[in-house]
């Protein structure tokens, strides 16, 4: 049976369900929703070194604004690779207090504090073999990011009150949208935890950077909704191409959602989108200051390098300008520039 359109297969094999739309994928391989829709520069050069990244264990640390699908795009890596068939157990680091965060990663043993009745596994046993997801890392306490280290170092966890430690392969997805460099300057991040986590990074783009793929990703979370067929103006779109989308992705989906609910028709106009939407300045309002063309190019031209990883190989490929070209205009833009290999 042939999976709905909105699933696609962007990293690899391992069966999954979809994680925006639920449907069931088979063995014959992992679909994840068009939330990856990838006509974008920006997202196409971030699937590309996604695909590498998902074949290794090293830890990665995804960077991305508050709704931009870190989550779901750190189990798009754990079942593109080796990994796959084991667990994946993601935990939000500033959901639970720090007090019992230790508790619930490491697991503890009966006694080890007031409640503690029986023996109880952490997450990090939990995933064993698999994939940790740590998400909002730059929430952890400075106490707990101590015993973190120990664990990514010597590869054993501790639980709470036991003298005994337990050997675990675990592969470690740390996502934040914090600046984790600024808050190893300010003493609340940890700089050795910082380097062992930051073998690997992925920077995945705000929805304002992926002009491309905002209307189909519009049209798939409309698809999503269990009313009829609803379809965008004209005048929606160009609305929804303007709007600067600060929630991102979950915005997107949650306006999608708002315009299908008090649309009485078939047809989305721009009345029926949220109020923010149709109060937000356009992008090319008179109080914005208007950039010129090379200004244009140079933004674009950096963030297509900045989704590489820096490698201006794969940016200049992306951009479809030779290496040297790019170097050139890197030169240009005072940026300090090493050819990668």
């Amino acid at each position: 049976m042939p999976l709905p359109d909105c699933c696609q297969e962007p990293f690899g094999a391992g069966p999954e369900r979809c994680s925006a739309c639920s449907h069931q994928v088979t063995s014959e391989g992992l679909r994840t929703c068009t939330r990856f829709a990838a006509q974008s520069p920006a997202m196409q050069a971030v699937l590309r070194r996604a695909r590498a990244i998902a074949q290794s264990s090293a830890p990665v640390v995804l960077l991305g604004e508050t709704g931009t699908g870190k989550e779901v795009f750190a189990r798009a890596l754990h079942h593109g690779g080796a990994r796959a068939a084991r667990p994946f157990v993601p935990v939000n680091c500033g959901a639970i207090p720090g007090e019992l965060l230790e508790s619930e990663l490491l697991g503890h043993v009966r006694g080890a504090f007031s409640g503690a009745v029986a023996d109880k596994a952490g997450l990090f046993e939990a995933a064993a073999g698999g994939t940790l997801l740590l998400d909002e890392v730059g929430d952890l306490p400075l106490s707990l990011q101590v015993k973190l280290l120990r664990v990514l170092q010597d590869g054993e966890v501790r639980r709470v009150g036991s003298n005994h430690s337990l050997a675990l392969d675990v592969r470690v997805i740390a996502a934040t949208h914090k600046d984790l460099g600024a808050l190893v300057e300010r003493g609340l991040f940890r700089e050795d935890l910082y380097y062992r986590l930051k073998v690997l990074t992925l920077r995945l783009p705000p929805l304002r950077e992926r002009l491309a793929d905002i209307l189909p990703l519009a049209r798939h979370f409309l698809a999503l909704e269990r009313t009829p067929p609803r379809r965008l103006t004209p005048a929606a779109e160009e609305l929804l191409l303007e709007y600067r989308w600060p929630g991102n992705l979950r915005e997107l989906s949650n306006a999608m959602r708002c315009a299908s609910a008090v649309a009485e028709g078939a047809a989305l106009e721009p009345e029926h989108l949220p109020e923010e939407l149709l109060r937000a300045p356009t992008r090319l309002a008179p109080a914005a200051p208007l950039r010129t063309l090379a200004q244009v190019e140079r933004e674009h031209v950096l963030a297509v390098l900045a989704a590489c990883g820096g490698v201006q190989a794969e940016a200049a490929r992306i951009l479809g300008i030779g290496r040297n070209t790019l170097w050139r205009k890197l030169r240009e833009y005072g940026e300090a520039v090493a050819l990668s290999s």
